[in-house]
């Protein structure tokens, strides 16, 4: 694909005090590319989409995301995180999860706006739960609190959408139904989704990174047999899905 970068990192290096979880990553995301990142456990996914966001520092090496330090930028990216940072049993509603999506949006903390009202209502009707608005958080599947997460996201009017792991522990149905929608939002915004399923994703991203504390980007079309056997340093049977 071709177009301005809104991602780059440049010789990133990362450590948790040990070894380099990530070492001289290498990678830019043009405007309105559809990124997958896959690898094995603990190879530094979500580390690297933590050091984008701005959440952690690098090492060495630098990060520049919409052309600035991510801590910048970062109201500018809708983050769906792996495990969702508040208690499924905590009393709050579909409605109110979505709206924390503008903060630091609204005028004054704490209260929103009639726009920020729309805007939330509008990334409900674009998830498919405006109709569970209303509804305790405890009371969703999983499926369902993984679109109020994505609506929450995009409430905040990204122009990139960070998503870590988004369909784990969800059936085949759900996955499809939430790529569906992640393709369609591809059309306005940037989509950097992490992945363990490299057959299922292969159908809807351009390219894929493929990460074990390095970095190589493939075209969908070029991962094979041998790719993922190196990725995972294992034998694996790759399943591949058409659509």
């Amino acid at each position: 694909m071709s177009g301005a970068p809104v991602v780059s990192l440049e010789n990133l290096s990362f450590s948790y005090g040990g070894p380099c979880v990530l070492d001289r990553v290498n990678l830019e995301v043009v405007e309105r590319e559809f990124l997958g990142i896959v690898g094995p456990n603990a190879g530094g996914k979500s580390t690297l989409l933590k050091l984008m966001l701005g959440l952690l520092d690098p090492l060495r090496g630098k990060v520049r995301v919409l052309g600035e330090r991510p801590q910048r930028s970062r109201t500018q990216i809708g983050y769906v995180p792996q495990y969702p940072q508040f208690s499924r049993d905590f009393p709050i509603t579909v409605e109110q999860t979505v709206m924390m999506g503008r903060l630091g949006k609204s005028g004054i903390f704490g209260h929103y706006r009639r726009r920020d009202r729309e805007v939330a209502r509008q990334a409900m009707r674009e998830t498919e739960v405006l109709d569970l608005a209303a509804r305790q958080l405890c009371t969703l599947s999983g499926g369902q609190l993984q679109r109020v997460l994505m609506a929450r996201a995009l409430a905040c009017e990204p122009q990139i959408l960070m998503l870590d792991e988004p369909t784990a522990n969800i059936d085949m149905r759900i996955e499809t139904e939430i790529f569906d929608l992640l393709k369609r939002f591809n059309r306005r915004m940037t989509i950097i989704v992490v992945s363990h399923d490299v057959g299922f994703i292969s159908g809807y991203v351009n390219r894929v990174a493929c990460l074990n504390r390095t970095l190589i980007c493939h075209p969908t079309a070029a991962i094979d047999g041998d790719t993922i056997r190196t990725l995972y340093d294992a034998d694996v049977k790759r399943v591949e899905h058409r659509h």
